[in-house]
């Protein structure tokens, strides 16, 4: 069962890995990262059409690498 768990932890990995690295840049160079990024952070964009589908994508892997990696450490030991 852990090898399982473990296994499938790899794989949630390199599948998050591959949705944030999907994701479009949302600041414009050096005065977007200075000043755009508090905006971002805050909501002010909102994400459409595959962005948004990226988006929801990457959260519900976390979740799942964090799960998984909880039942990794703790309760299959």
């Amino acid at each position: 069962m852990l090898g399982i768990v473990n296994v499938l932890l790899v794989i949630d990995g390199i599948i998050m890995i591959i949705l944030i690295l999907l994701q479009s840049g949302k600041s414009e160079g050096l005065s977007g990262a200075i000043s755009g990024g508090a905006e971002q952070l805050f909501g002010k964009q909102k994400a459409r059409g595959i962005d948004l589908v990226l988006h929801r994508a990457t959260i519900a892997t976390a979740v799942i690498f964090f799960v998984l990696a909880f039942l990794s450490a703790y309760v299959l030991q």
